[in-house]
């Protein structure tokens, strides 16, 4: 089978997606995938989400960030970067997703985008609420535990032990 001629080759354009989510949750490429799929799907209807054609083509979900690539048709940006708005949790995980940048290359998106969000993360106990509690801190923020879940907090809502 011949392939097509560069003029009537797919143009592509590859946005560079960070991902937050609560410390020890853990996110899968497929399931990001599908939560792509389904915004996309109900927010642009059968129609848009196929002239979109979202695909993640790069997935890396450590702790609590994550770096994604996902690749869009040009002139789709627009309604893909509304679509990932609509995503605020992947498998009953909450989930913060926001896109860094546009590229017409994988190889720019990384170099421009991602890999900038490796931060030191401590396990700390921290004053919160007037009661000693355990929290992930990163610089001036801290996610606190409570009980069965996580509340996020600056270093002006608690005091480091």
């Amino acid at each position: 089978m011949k392939h097509l001629p560069k003029h009537l080759q797919p143009r592509w354009r590859y946005l560079a997606v960070e991902l937050e989510s609560w410390p020890g949750e853990s996110i899968g490429r497929r399931a990001f995938q599908r939560e792509c799929w389904y915004a996309a799907q109900n927010l642009l209807g059968d129609p848009g989400s196929a002239r979109a054609d979202m695909t993640v083509i790069k997935f890396e979900c450590t702790g609590k960030t994550g770096e994604a690539i996902v690749r869009v048709r040009r002139g789709e940006t627009d309604p893909a970067r509304a679509a990932l708005s609509c995503i605020d949790e992947i498998d009953g995980a909450p989930v913060g997703i926001s896109v860094c940048g546009i590229s017409g290359t994988i190889r720019a998106a990384e170099e421009k985008y991602l890999g900038r969000r490796e931060q030191d993360s401590k396990e700390r106990n921290v004053v919160f609420g007037n009661e000693e509690r355990v929290a992930v801190v990163q610089e001036c923020v801290a996610d606190v535990r409570l009980d069965e879940a996580f509340v996020g907090a600056t270093d002006l809502d608690c005091d480091l032990v």
